[in-house]
């Protein structure tokens, strides 16, 4: 079934797009290279309708209405792969690791989200999972918590029932490797030796560094250690491989293309984790997957959770999305439809057509917090 090949044609024939003002996190988040701040992520929410009467509903950029909309509503009717093959190529010169090309990644979304309500059948359905789930774990943990918010946290993820958690690392610049290394023995103090721990660094370190830091974390049997140095560094995993490093070696949230997965594989990463709101296509999420499968390594994928579920469906019960609570959470709170989490799995609606998830707008203009509401529509003939 993959790469995603659809004949179906579409046409799109209007376009809303509402623009949100910043909307703040209730908490400041920050990682060791500088995290999200203050704001949450989204910036506006398309409605992208087609000459079929569908309209996709999908959180996109300014940028993204300012730069590929229109290339959208140019009154054509195209197939998924020659809607896909027109916007790629024309991004090329701006390099396949872009916000332009992932652009065009989000194209993949509005329109699977568009032919899955054709066929009258869920997002999952329609890319043909047989369940309605998809296994997660929890990760949050800033670096601005203090080490008892932070062992709290971690204790309420796994009162929510999930078996892993994640939190950062990486604090004063990297500098402050007593300071983690305290914050990792009081959780796993707090929660026990069978809660899976990963730790998340988010490329702060040189190799020598990361090699030092994993040394001293023996003793914690942790589940992962995520990014410890820079996301291109691919033969500075190697060198850490063969330094003697065991914790297990996860990489990928900075790529946009399947490609730099196979350096990952060769190189000695041992989880790949490609991020859905950063993929240039997003079959190719399907084929990272595979190829970890091949190589008998692990897969995991992140990204904004109530979207990640519906691909999660397609992954085996141990091949796990993220649900990034610092920003996912605030952001649910302002969405319709989302996931149930329960005993560490996000199970998705089946009852509605395409992708369910909806920004409550009413919501987020009683906040203050809806800028404005503009209408696209195609050039006339």
């Amino acid at each position: 079934m993959f790469p995603f090949n659809y004949p179906d044609k579409i046409r799109f024939t209007k376009a809303v797009y509402y623009n949100f003002r910043p909307i703040p996190l209730p908490k400041p988040f920050k990682d060791s290279t500088g995290g999200f701040g203050k704001f949450i992520p989204e910036q506006g929410y398309l409605e992208l309708s087609d000459d079929s009467g569908m309209t996709a509903h999908y959180t996109v950029t300014r940028a993204f209405v300012r730069n590929t909309l229109p290339k959208l509503l140019d009154g054509k009717s195209r197939s998924f792969n020659e809607w896909r093959k027109m916007l790629y190529w024309q991004i090329r010169n701006s390099g396949f690791q872009s916000e332009k090309a992932v652009d065009v990644g989000t194209v993949d979304i509005l329109m699977l989200d568009i032919l899955a309500q054709r066929a009258g059948q869920p997002l999952h359905r329609f890319l043909g999972a047989d369940k309605d789930w998809a296994a997660a774990y929890k990760g949050g943990g800033s670096l601005l918590l203090s080490d008892e918010e932070l062992v709290e946290d971690m204790e309420r993820y796994v009162s929510e029932g999930f078996t892993t958690v994640k939190f950062k690392i990486g604090s004063d610049d990297g500098t402050n490797m007593e300071r983690d290394l305290r914050r990792i023995e009081k959780v796993r103090s707090a929660l026990g030796d069978k809660i899976g721990i990963a730790v998340d660094a988010n490329q702060r370190w040189s190799v020598e560094e990361a090699a030092r830091f994993a040394k001293l974390a023996e003793p914690y049997n942790l589940a992962w250690l995520e990014e410890p140095i820079h996301s291109a560094d691919f033969n500075g995993i190697k060198r850490l491989k063969e330094m003697g490093v065991k914790q297990k070696l996860a990489f990928g949230e900075s790529m946009r293309i399947s490609y730099m997965y196979e350096i990952y594989l060769e190189k000695g990463a041992d989880i790949l984790q490609p991020s859905l709101g950063r993929m240039t296509r997003i079959d190719d999420l399907i084929a990272i997957r595979d190829m970890a499968r091949k190589a008998g390594k692990e897969f995991q994928s992140g990204g904004r959770t109530a979207y990640n579920a519906i691909f999660g469906c397609l992954y085996g019960e141990n091949e796990r999305i993220e649900f990034h609570a610092p920003i996912s959470e605030p952001v649910h709170e302002l969405m319709l439809n989302i996931p149930e989490f329960k005993n560490g799995r996000c199970y998705v609606r089946t009852d509605i057509p395409g992708i369910p998830v909806r920004m409550n707008l009413e919501k987020i203009e009683d906040m203050g917090c809806l800028e404005s509401r503009t209408i696209y529509l195609p050039p006339k003939a």
